[in-house]
């Protein structure tokens, strides 16, 4: 079963874990990762390789909001290090509602297609109701 991390800028992560709780109807199995504005992220990349690094056994889908952003740099600063460890891991950017239950529905998939199932998950939830009938 792979273990969910939610990096996000605060309180995005923690709002898209109560909002997969009230729609699945039970205590979600995830880790919320905010990033506070004033964060200091040497000290936030260590913690988060830390608990990545917690359990190798267990493999890792981190999901971010914005490329290129800091949370993402520091998930993806974290995940080297957590790589190096022997931890087996991927990360997602673009976060959306639909990726997050995604993820929490098919947790125990392998990590290469749960990456590729929630991923996937984010397209099909993106619909134009212009369109429908």
């Amino acid at each position: 079963m792979a273990h969910i991390v939610l990096v996000m800028h605060q309180p995005l992560g923690s709002a898209f874990a109560a909002c997969a709780e009230h729609i699945l109807g039970q205590k979600v199995e995830l880790t919320v990762f905010d990033i506070a504005p004033d964060a200091e992220p040497k000290k936030l990349i260590s913690e988060l390789a830390q608990q990545l690094a917690h359990d190798v056994d267990e493999a890792a889908l981190i999901l971010c909001d914005i490329f290129g952003a800091t949370p993402f740099n520091i998930a993806k600063q974290a995940l080297k290090l957590a790589t190096e460890q022997g931890v087996t891991a991927h990360l997602i950017t673009g976060t959306n509602l639909c990726m997050v239950l995604k993820a929490l529905t098919d947790q125990q998939e392998n990590p290469d297609r749960l990456s590729e199932s929630v991923r996937l998950g984010a397209l099909r939830g993106i619909v134009n109701a212009d369109q429908t009938g």
